[in-house]
C-alpha cells in the first residue's frame, strides 16, 4: 500500500517523493491518519478507510481545492488520493497544528468564504458528511433543497434505522412547516465548508487559522455559523469578528436550531441513540416556535 501511495504522491508532485519514515497519527471516529516524510524532509498527511469509501476522498479533494481558492481560512492542499493496497486514501500537504492564533482572524476569513456565491444551491456532485452520503443536486429553492436533501434525507436515514416513530412524525411536520423560519429572510448560496465545529478548525504553528475536514456546498452561511456553536462554540471574538464582517439577519438565534438538527440527526445515524434524546429535543423546540 505504502508503495503506491509513494508512486501516485511522486506523479502528482512531478518529483520523486519516498518515503523515510511513518507516524500514526491518530484518527477521528471515522478515518485512520498517518504523516509520512520524505527523504527530503517534505512530510504529508495521509487519511486511509475502506476501499469502497474511495470516493468519499475524492470528493473531499475537490472541496479543499474549492475552499483554497476561496480565499477565506487556509485548507491543507490536497496532493493524490485514490485506492492502494485494497485501502481508499487522500493524501495532502502536512500543516503543523498547534499554534495560538486569532479566533478575530478565524471570523474574518469565514466571511470572506462565505462570501463565495453560486447561483443556485447545492454542488456539482455529492459528498459525505463523516460517513453519511450527503445528495447536493442544485436547487433554486433553498428551503425545498433544506426539505429534501437535508433534513429529510437525515429524517428518512433515521427511520430506516429503527428511530421512527414518533421521531420521524415529529420531524415531518416540522418539514412541512420550514417557510415560517424564513419569513422575511432570502438566504444567499455561500460556499460553506459544511461541517464547521471546533475539531476541524485549529491555526498553524504562525497563528494562521486552518480549516480541514469539509463537507462542502452552497447553501445559507447560517448553516456554518450554527455549527461552530453546536459543540462547545468558539471564543465571543470570533462571533463578534464575522459579524462585523457580514452582519446575521436577526432570525438567526432560532435557524440555529434547525440548522444544527441536521448535524445532530447525522450523529444519531452514524452512531447511535445516545443522540436520540437531542434530536427529539430540538424538534420539539423547533416546533414550539413555529407558532
Amino acid at each position: 500500500m505504502w508503495n503506491e501511495i509513494e508512486a501516485a504522491v511522486s506523479e502528482a508532485l512531478g518529483e520523486p517523493f519516498a518515503i523515510t519514515r511513518r507516524r500514526s497519527a491518530g484518527g477521528g471516529c471515522i478515518n485512520e491518519a498517518w504523516i509520512l516524510e520524505g527523504a527530503d524532509g517534505r512530510r504529508l498527511f495521509v487519511k486511509l478507510n475502506a476501499a469502497h469509501l474511495a470516493d468519499m476522498f475524492a470528493a473531499e479533494a475537490l472541496a479543499l481545492e474549492e475552499l483554497a481558492r476561496a480565499g477565506g481560512p487556509r485548507v491543507p492542499r490536497p496532493i493524490a488520493h485514490g485506492t492502494a493496497g485494497g485501502r481508499a486514501y487522500l493524501a495532502m500537504e502536512y500543516l503543523p497544528l498547534g499554534g495560538r492564533g486569532d479566533p478575530a482572524a478565524l471570523g474574518e476569513a469565514l466571511a470572506r468564504l462565505h462570501a463565495v456565491e453560486a447561483e443556485r444551491f447545492g454542488w456539482h456532485r455529492d459528498n459525505t458528511i463523516g460517513s453519511t452520503p450527503q445528495p447536493n443536486p442544485w436547487h433554486e429553492d433553498w428551503i425545498e433543497f433544506l426539505r429534501h436533501q437535508r433534513l429529510g434525507h437525515q429524517f428518512d436515514l433515521a427511520a430506516s434505522q429503527g428511530y421512527g416513530g414518533e421521531l420521524y412524525d415529529r420531524g415531518q411536520r416540522l418539514l412541512e412547516a420550514l417557510p415560517v423560519f424564513f419569513e422575511g429572510y432570502w438566504p444567499r448560496p455561500s460556499l460553506l465548508h459544511g461541517d464547521l465545529w471546533s475539531g476541524n478548525v485549529d491555526y498553524t504553528e504562525a497563528g494562521e487559522p486552518v480549516i480541514f475536514d469539509p463537507a462542502s456546498y452552497y447553501g445559507d452561511r447560517e448553516a456554518d455559523l450554527a455549527m461552530t456553536e453546536l459543540f462547545g462554540g468558539f471564543p465571543r471574538v470570533f462571533y463578534d469578528a464575522y459579524r462585523h464582517a457580514a452582519p446575521l439577519d436577526p432570525g438567526y438565534s432560532v435557524r440555529r436550531d434547525l440548522y444544527n438538527l441536521y448535524h445532530v440527526l447525522n450523529h444519531l445515524n452514524l452512531f447511535g441513540s445516545g443522540y436520540l434524546g437531542q434530536a427529539r429535543a430540538l424538534v420539539d423546540r423547533l416546533l414550539a416556535e413555529r407558532g
